[in-house]
């Protein structure tokens, strides 16, 4: 560490320490963990703890930034655009917990917590964004960067810097950064509000089925789940499913009676939509404020803005990209739905296929083209041999192990916590999993940290990295038996944990997964590539009663199987990514009707009649219950262009050929946000992605 952050470290320490050692004491957030591995401790840490450690933590980063602004030294890297990269840590150290734990068990308490930590946190976030004397000492760095023989790291960190102040509002006036600050507030409520009404809305609806024999169809493990959440909500004796994916999905895929998934279809559909957590005001008060924070910084939408500063460079260009996939992906459909049609026909039935049908005779078109079915392969996905699987993977591609942490804090007994180490078996960073649903959790799978990384000079950083899911979750002597989809799902988001935990980025804001937002997504869509190869399925596709290996001829027909219904899975991504760009190029400031504005862009698109959008806005979280993803959905494809493109070279070369792994690893999982990302790409490619990769993988070319 420098000589300027020991400084600024101790300075802190003597300030907090004066204010209150015994409240220091009390607070884990206020003192140095002395967990393994500075694994959160959070068996200590009570909800009373967060709101103190957050000031304090805001408070440590002001002192922070007031020691680089008075440096009287000439502004340079070090003094500056280091010290600000690593500013903040107390303040990460809280943050990192508490809007974890907010999304993943976000129980009452944390609910309560949340306006007013949120608040505090968007407050600080803009004060320093549009400090005037901090931005001046890197505007000056920036201008004269020339003379600094910075590296290549560096002065991506610089521009990082510099771009992200004048996007916060740097720039701006004094009255103009007021508004911006207002602004930035109504939105950080909007977002809360959205957020509360989607997870609200989930755990209210239920579908309550009273007689067994409207359940024909429905595989044993989902009816003993139902059962199951029937008795914990006190209505033994009956079968309660809900909007959560397995339940869902296995409700729209398996149930034979046709009003049972009409129930489930329009039931998700209206997800937020109506009554008391009715989302359409939270969208639309988003909506004009991203407009007007994307006028006031000299865009004319915010979908302008926020691509602006990723790969794609322009909203055309994001566009142009989606079109392409999206008539192959259209015409796909109309296959897909006449195979249908035939098979409802050949039933004796006569309705016309219905979005509540798709998912039940695209399986039963899939058991007739392939002879296979979805419970043919759930037997040998137990969850705890996926998870072999997944570290089977790391270890032939990377050569890193997982060792359970046993006595490692956890913040629920759910949650599984392991050792990762390089193939010297040193430590490279700790890895935690949570699979499964529950009620404070929101839907969906992610990643995230609780402990960021950085690695210059004598400092080593490894960070504490977690994948949260939603997967179907054992019953009575039933294991948890995962779907394609969720095992899919599992490798999807370990690729993003290795990003995270394999990497050797310098610096803070360059580590894991800090890289352009239609980056992101390469190493997570490339690691779901292995999930079905035949050389990884022999190591952990055992039945779970049997321990037998999945046989070949099963293997032979999942891979024949693997690109069939990809149109109505393209033509969903596609059209959520478009409906996300549409929403963002919106820019009159009026209300609109949420219904009739996914209805007029449906038309626009010529979007089926038997499909919706993957998320209807009312629920699209992606892009409504923060900025993560708004008007950046098309990252998804953007980034299957890349992973397409790039698992061709390992299919040429041998799915665990060590050069291309090497070349993999070093230029993206471990170079995070170091290098200019068509760069990096093309070190480890040699050559430009190829588009029609995406198609030819979809089986849409």
């Amino acid at each position: 560490m420098n000589k300027t952050l020991l400084t600024v470290a101790s300075a802190i320490a003597v300030t907090l320490s004066a204010c209150n050692s015994n409240k220091m004491e009390e607070n884990p957030f206020l003192a140095d963990y002395t967990t393994q591995y500075e694994i959160p401790p959070f068996d200590q840490i009570k909800y009373e703890h967060y709101l103190p450690a957050v000031k304090a933590g805001i408070e440590a980063q002001n002192q922070e930034i007031d020691v680089i602004i008075k440096n009287r030294a000439l502004p340079d890297f070090e003094n500056t655009i280091l010290a600000l990269d690593n500013s903040g840590q107390l303040l990460n150290k809280v943050a990192y917990v508490f809007f974890a734990l907010s999304e993943s068990d976000n129980t009452p308490e944390m609910e309560a917590l949340t306006p007013e930590i949120s608040a505090l946190y968007t407050a600080h976030s803009d004060n320093m964004g549009m400090n005037e004397a901090l931005f001046a000492r890197i505007k000056e760095v920036y201008d004269n960067k020339e003379k600094f023989n910075l590296n290549t790291a560096q002065t991506r960190l610089l521009e990082k810097y510099y771009k992200n102040f004048v996007r916060s509002g740097a720039l701006l006036d004094a009255a103009q950064k007021d508004s911006l600050k207002a602004i930035n507030q109504e939105l950080s409520k909007a977002f809360i509000a959205y957020n509360e009404n989607v997870l609200k809305g989930t755990n209210a609806w239920e579908l309550v089925v009273e007689n067994k024999e409207e359940l024909a169809g429905l595989p044993e493990g989902t009816i003993a789940t139902a059962a199951d959440e029937a008795k914990a909500r006190g209505k033994e004796g009956k079968w309660v499913f809900t909007l959560h994916a397995p339940s869902r999905l296995a409700v729209l895929t398996y149930a034979e009676n046709r009003e049972l998934r009409e129930k489930m279809w329009k039931g998700y559909t209206s997800l937020a939509s109506e009554g008391e957590f009715a989302n359409a005001e939270n969208i639309n008060a988003i909506l004009k404020l991203r407009t007007k924070k994307a006028n006031m910084l000299g865009f004319d939408c915010f979908a302008d803005y926020a691509i602006d500063n990723v790969m794609a460079k322009t909203t055309k260009n994001a566009e142009d990209l989606l079109y392409k996939i999206w008539k192959p992906a259209v015409a796909k459909v109309k296959e897909e739905v006449a195979d249908m049609q035939a098979y409802v026909k050949a039933e004796g039935k006569d309705f016309k296929v219905a979005p509540w049908d798709y998912y039940y005779y695209a399986e039963k078109v899939k058991a007739q083209k392939f002879n296979i079915s979805e419970d043919d392969v759930r037997p040998y996905f137990k969850l705890e041999n996926v998870v072999e699987g997944l570290f089977h993977v790391a270890n032939k591609l990377y050569g890193v192990t997982f060792t359970e942490m046993k006595d490692a804090p956890k913040y629920n007994p759910e949650v599984t916590v392991y050792e990762v180490k390089d193939a010297a078996g040193e430590h490279l960073a700790v890895f935690m999993t949570d699979y499964f649903p529950r009620a404070t959790k929101r839907q969906g799978a992610w990643m995230s940290e609780f402990k960021g990384a950085c690695n210059y000079d004598t400092i080593n950083e490894r960070p504490v990295v977690y994948n949260v899911g939603n997967f179907t979750r054992p019953s009575g002597d039933m294991p948890a038996l995962l779907t394609i989809d969720e095992v899919e799902t599992a490798f999807h988001e370990f690729g993003h944990g290795l990003h995270g935990m394999l990497t050797r980025a310098a610096y803070r804001g360059q580590a894991g997964t800090n890289v352009d937002r239609d980056l992101v997504e390469l190493p997570s869509q490339i690691t779901e590539h292995w999930a079905f190869e035949p050389e990884v399925l022999a190591v952990y596709a055992k039945h779970y009663q049997t321990g037998e290996t999945i046989p070949a001829e099963l293997v032979e027909k999942l891979i024949a199987s693997s690109k069939f219904n990809q149109g109505f899975a393209t033509t969903e991504l596609a059209g959520a990514a478009l409906l996300d760009i549409e929403w963002h190029k919106v820019n009159d400031g009026k209300d609109v009707n949420v219904a009739e504005f996914e209805a007029a862009v449906a038309e626009k698109l010529g979007l089926p009649e038997e499909l919706t959008f993957r998320y209807r806005s009312t629920y699209f979280k992606h892009i409504f219950g923060s900025d993560g993803y708004a008007a950046g959905y098309y990252t998804y494809l953007w980034a299957e262009v890349l992973d397409a493109d790039g698992f061709e070279l390992f299919a040429e070369k041998g799915i665990f050929d060590k050069a291309t792994a090497d070349a993999f690893r070093i230029n993206i999982l471990e170079a995070g946000g170091s290098e200019d990302p068509m760069t990096l790409y093309k070190q480890f490619r040699g050559q430009e992605p190829n588009p029609d990769a995406l198609l030819r993988n979809r089986g849409l070319k």
